[in-house]
């Protein structure tokens, strides 16, 4: 949260509108957006009763490596996200390789977290998020079509939307 909102305050004031921005919805995407809030907050929450092990030194190795990564692909997607074009659309950075790598990035960074706790629970609620987070990304798609017409076509012709 500090990466996304603080340093994202830091770089532009119009990006922390964006970024907090969630587009209309129908239908599934709504059930699918109140699951996506109960699933961020449970994984914000539930992090706060757990403990970091350090054996098996493979598995803290791994969490350790996963979240490291992570924080550098947020930081990353969040200095692009701060700078779009002229017409508001990201296409620089990492945005090249994905169109929501702030997406990619918040779950290799929760399951690095679920690594390095050793937590089957913090995981499920990691991969709730991420379910539900499709929704989400499918209604901003929606929106983006209508927002940057021909040129967001193209951007989803040549750019997968994860990876």
């Amino acid at each position: 949260m500090l990466i996304r909102f603080g340093l994202l305050s830091f770089l532009s004031k119009d990006a922390i509108k964006r970024a907090a921005y969630f587009p209309p919805m129908i239908r599934a995407e709504k059930v699918a957006f109140a699951i996506y809030q109960l699933a961020t907050a449970a994984i914000l929450i539930y992090m706060f009763f757990l403990k970091i092990q350090t054996n098996p030194s493979f598995l803290f190795y791994t969490g350790i490596a996963l979240y490291g990564i992570g924080l550098l692909l947020l930081t990353l997607s969040i200095v692009n996200f701060s700078a779009p074009t002229n017409k508001g659309i990201n296409l620089q950075g990492l945005y090249r390789l994905s169109r929501n790598p702030m997406y990619i990035a918040y779950f290799i960074c929760c399951a690095g977290c679920a690594a390095l706790t050793r937590s089957l629970i913090l995981l499920g609620f990691v991969l709730i998020f991420q379910i539900s987070a499709h929704w989400m990304i499918l209604a901003e798609e929606r929106w983006c079509m209508e927002q940057f017409g021909p040129e967001y076509l193209q951007y989803m012709k040549k750019t997968r939307r994860y990876m």
